[in-house]
């Protein structure tokens, strides 16, 4: 599985089974994909997109700040995705991540799970098309001839 998907597969899927919070980190993209699985009766778990953390401490203060019903969180659990979003729905971390939510937050969470993939899709194809472009970090490898 490791070579095929450029991870080991079954801890991704130890970490998704075990974490309360969880962050993916992806090659392509600086946003990082976070998930809160930790669920009460009328809050249930999130999914979402959000800038990278500054430090630690700092994520965990964001974690607190959108989740202010829950205490800190004891760790927050991480992976770092190193293919695209494609690869991610093929490997099936994307949707052991979905059965998970689904099993906490129901018809909600799974909604969560679909707007969180939007734009998963929408900062891969943006950062692919900044790429192209040569624009902000990136170097083009031929340039347009002036006339």
């Amino acid at each position: 599985m490791s070579d095929e998907f450029g991870v080991d597969l079954d801890e991704v899927f130890k970490v998704i089974d075990t974490a309360d919070v969880l962050v993916v980190r992806f090659d392509i993209f600086q946003k990082r994909l976070l998930v809160d699985f930790r669920a009460k009766p009328g809050v249930g778990p999130v999914i979402l997109l959000v800038a990278p953390a500054e430090s630690v401490e700092d994520r965990f203060r964001s974690i607190k700040k959108l989740r202010p019903e829950f205490p800190f969180p004891e760790r927050v659990m991480s992976f770092q995705w190193p293919r695209s979003i494609r690869v991610l729905l093929a490997s099936g971390a994307w949707q052991h991540i979905v059965d998970r939510m689904a099993a906490l937050g129901g018809d909600e969470a799974i909604d969560g799970c679909g707007r969180a993939m939007q734009q998963l899709e929408s900062e891969e194809r943006n950062e692919v098309a900044l790429a192209i472009r040569g624009a902000d970090h990136y170097q083009t490898v031929w340039e347009r001839q002036r006339a």
